[in-house]
């Protein structure tokens, strides 16, 4: 059990080092990204606004038939098509990329290029 409080401890505080710096507006909201053993999230945040404004996971019923298994980077491909598809329709071309406690590689850096060749800009 201490081991687990030590772990969470400090996943909250890079979580917290990396969001100082990152703070979404109506003009370049926040792209944040969570991901699990089987699945990857994300949303398009408005902080201002206290808003999101689109979000995509592998969770979601349109994108389940796509993705066989949601913890792989195939998954999380798809998922950065669909966050970019959802947030040009929502009016969104720039954005801060928050990762999170997560590292930017693997599923977050798939997630991150399948965005960027959508049309987001970083």
């Amino acid at each position: 059990m201490r081991q687990q409080k030590l772990l969470n401890k400090q996943r909250w505080r890079r979580t917290n080092r990396v969001r100082k710096g990152i703070r979404g507006d109506s003009t370049r909201p926040r792209l944040t990204v969570h991901r699990s053993n089987k699945h990857i999230y994300c949303q398009v945040i408005d902080d201002e606004a206290g808003k999101t404004l689109a979000s995509a996971s592998t969770r979601d019923k349109d994108l389940a038939g796509k993705v066989k298994y949601g913890g792989n980077c195939e998954a999380a491909k798809i998922v950065g098509e669909a966050i970019a598809e959802r947030a040009k329709a929502a009016g969104v071309t720039q954005i801060k990329f928050d990762r999170g406690s997560f590292k930017f590689h693997g599923r977050l850096a798939e997630l991150a290029n399948a965005a960027r060749a959508g049309g987001l800009d970083f």
